[in-house]
């Protein structure tokens, strides 16, 4: 005779069977999620009682031992990356400084050779500008003017100088010989009497110059004053320099 379904046994083993799900449930979710080892206690509250509320639940138990093996979390990676990154960072920090040191210094060295080298260069400019001045007013200082004594002596010394400077030939004795013979030293002497006096011309001065004779045989940086002793003496210088070679070698009237 087959048994009632409502029977006491059967109640109980569809619990038990209903019980047994909820258990494989419990533990695949447990074992999905991974946080833990699992341990599942069941027991029944009244092992004697035939209802619904024989049934106890489920107790979970979570381990608190920590799980070896699993590797480090995403957070430590990055963490221990930043700790990487940060000590490339120094190191290139590091270089880049060495780098900019090393760059002023050669730029420091760099600037004071060039100040160094302004400063010899300005030094010997000033010294050639120094220098050049200094050899201006060594150009520039006046000479002492030479004086001659206002008498025979002094005019022939001036003339003979003046003459050396022109390039005129003579010597003292050659000058002094001819004045004599001419004038007697008298730069005021005129002679009235010979052809030259008659043509209108009269010979006059320490040589005995006519006025044509003076005007076209004037040394020039003497006076124009056929009276004057140095213009006198030598206008005729360069009058028998042209004509006879030199004063010296005039021996007479010429």
């Amino acid at each position: 005779m087959p048994k009632n379904s409502n029977t006491p046994g059967h109640s109980r083993l569809t619990k038990l069977n209903k019980l047994t799900k909820q258990h494989k449930i419990a533990l695949a979710g447990v074992a999905t999620l991974g946080a833990a080892a699992l341990a599942f206690s069941a027991v029944p509250s009244d092992a004697g009682t035939t209802t619904s509320d024989a049934a106890t639940s489920t107790k979970i138990t979570y381990s608190t031992e920590p799980i070896k093996g699993v590797k480090a979390s995403v957070t430590d990676q990055l963490a221990g990356a930043g700790v990487k990154t940060e000590a490339i960072q120094a190191k290139a920090d590091a270089k880049a400084k060495a780098a900019k040191a090393k760059a002023d210094a050669a730029a420091k060295k760099k600037a004071a050779a060039e100040a160094a080298a302004k400063k010899k260069a300005e030094a010997a400019r000033k010294a050639k500008k120094a220098a050049s001045r200094s050899s201006q007013r060594v150009k520039l200082q006046p000479v002492a003017a030479t004086t001659y004594a206002n008498n025979l002596n002094g005019w022939i010394d001036q003339a003979l100088a003046i003459m050396k400077q022109k390039g005129i030939p003579g010597s003292y004795n050659g000058l002094y010989k001819n004045i004599m013979r001419e004038s007697s030293g008298n730069p005021s002497a005129i002679n009235g009497w010979d052809v030259n006096a008659v043509n209108g011309t009269p010979s006059i001065g320490l040589l005995q110059v006519i006025q044509p004779t003076f005007n076209a045989y004037h040394v020039s940086g003497t006076s124009s004053n056929i009276y004057d002793p140095v213009a006198n003496i030598t206008a005729a210088a360069n009058y028998a320099a042209d004509r006879y070679g030199s004063i010296d070698n005039v021996n007479s009237a010429y």
